[in-house]
């Protein structure tokens, strides 16, 4: 699985016009899933962002988490994650999981972040969408469950 975490003062995913998520201050997370993925890897990645000190204390010091300045979360899939640019100039997504499994494992994590987060919203699976955000920072953190 693979993240883009986003520090964010707010960020909203419209589909169509209509506004199907926002938040304020909090993470916006751009979340691929990759085609060997399983429940592990979306434990292993939330327990790791749920965990990220990357908010500022008082001191301007980056000592608190997600929990620790009641943010909340945005989720966003992102299959393009899982490009892989290495022949040519069109992008393979092959390594990116198959819809159903993915459709799965996003709502799993989105599920494990509702267990610890009281404002969790998401976009919609595969739809086009508008996502908009004020990058607080910025911060911009990528996450590979690979690489954790």
């Amino acid at each position: 699985m693979r993240a883009v975490v986003q520090r964010v003062t707010k960020a909203q995913v419209d589909i169509a016009g209509e506004t199907v998520g926002s938040i304020g201050r909090g993470l916006l997370i751009l979340l691929g899933v990759g085609h060997e993925d399983t429940e592990a890897q979306a434990d292993k990645l939330w327990g790791k962002i749920s965990r990220l000190r990357i908010f500022e204390d008082a001191d301007g010091k980056t000592n608190l988490s997600l929990a620790n300045v009641q943010g909340e979360v945005l989720v966003v899939s992102q299959f393009t994650l899982y490009a892989n640019c290495k022949k040519g100039n069109r992008p393979s997504f092959t390594e990116a999981g198959a819809p159903d499994e993915a459709n799965r494992l996003y709502e799993y994590f989105v599920d494990l972040a509702r267990r610890d987060v009281p404002h969790v919203d998401t976009g919609r699976f595969a739809a086009y969408m508008d996502v908009s955000l004020s990058n607080d920072g910025p911060f911009t953190i990528v996450l590979d469950t690979d690489a954790l």
